[in-house]
């Protein structure tokens, strides 16, 4: 395996955030390279850490990272959708570092990355049965168009989908990055593949449909004075969460003419950032691709 290198985004802000305590549990469903995981384990005496990831390399290194820290850590190769499976009673802290790693972007033959020729891939666990390669050659021209518009808000889905199809079988992310891009106006834009590939992978691994089933699930699983954080890196992620979060926090869900409450619903937390904390000026020097991350903090009360 090459080595797994992988920028821990907002680390300090994360770990701030989740006011980790000694002898509390805490969760890192997103284990990656275990930067973000260190830093828990760092922090706990007594406490527990399940480090989860649904991607074999990431559990390795992780299990690396950690080597010092291993009488407190527990790691679960799984995909974050299924912390409530973890036997662990009750949570004081949930950490999710949305979308792809740079170690799954830079090695080529995992196939996500437009800039290197590889197999069509993009699976974050490569043991599922389900590719990009499905996505590409077996959707038809119309949930093509929809993947493309909805998950890369990509103007010209359309002729993109259809250009796919006409070109069947694409086998290689090259084959596919030329199809896009004689598929859309030339422009400015130097990598007019991003979208296209961005929205491909997010349908490959479900990426959006599992991120509100996981924070409800979250929220039951926390502690009273319990923190969630995730860090996002695409608008239509950071909308989930933050839709998620204040539907939590303000309980009654009544039509607002009703006179009175009538569902009984109650708050369940507090959203700990009314705005999204962002990286520094530092961090953007270090990392281009900190560029579009944002934190958001919820609090279970």
């Amino acid at each position: 395996m090459a080595e797994f290198k992988h920028y821990s985004v907002l680390l300090s802000e994360a770990i701030e955030g989740l006011c980790v305590k000694p002898d509390g549990t805490y969760i890192d469903g997103t284990a990656g390279g275990g930067g973000h995981s260190l830093e828990i384990a760092k922090r706990l005496t007594s406490g527990k850490l399940y480090c989860v990831d649904q991607d074999g390399d990431a559990i390795a290194a992780a299990t690396e990272k950690l080597s010092e820290h291993l009488d407190k850590v527990t790691f679960v190769r799984d995909n974050f959708e299924n912390i409530g499976n973890i036997d662990c009673g009750g949570i004081d802290g949930l950490l999710l570092d949305l979308g792809v790693s740079s170690y799954q972007l830079d090695t080529a033959e995992r196939g996500f990355s437009y800039m290197q020729d590889a197999p069509l891939d993009m699976r974050m666990n490569r043991e599922a049965n389900f590719s990009a390669y499905n996505v590409v050659n077996d959707y038809d021209e119309e949930e093509l168009t929809r993947v493309l518009r909805d998950w890369g808000e990509e103007k010209f889905a359309r002729k993109i989908a259809r250009n796919i199809v006409s070109s069947r079988p694409v086998s290689t992310t090259a084959e596919l990055a030329e199809i896009i891009k004689r598929s859309v106006p030339k422009s400015g834009d130097a990598h007019p593949e991003k979208r296209s590939f961005q929205a491909i992978r997010i349908e490959t691994n479900r990426e959006l449909d599992i991120i509100a089933p996981t924070i409800e699930t979250a929220v039951e699983m926390l502690n009273s004075g319990g923190r969630i954080c995730i860090i996002t890196f695409h608008s239509l992620e950071d909308r989930i969460v933050k839709q998620a979060f204040n539907k939590l926090s303000s309980g009654c869900t009544c039509p607002p003419d009703f006179p009175v409450c009538v569902c009984g619903n109650k708050p369940k937390g507090r959203v700990v950032t009314r705005k999204p904390i962002l990286p520094s000026e530092k961090e953007l020097e270090e990392n281009s691709r900190s560029k579009s991350a944002k934190l958001r903090i919820f609090e279970k009360i």
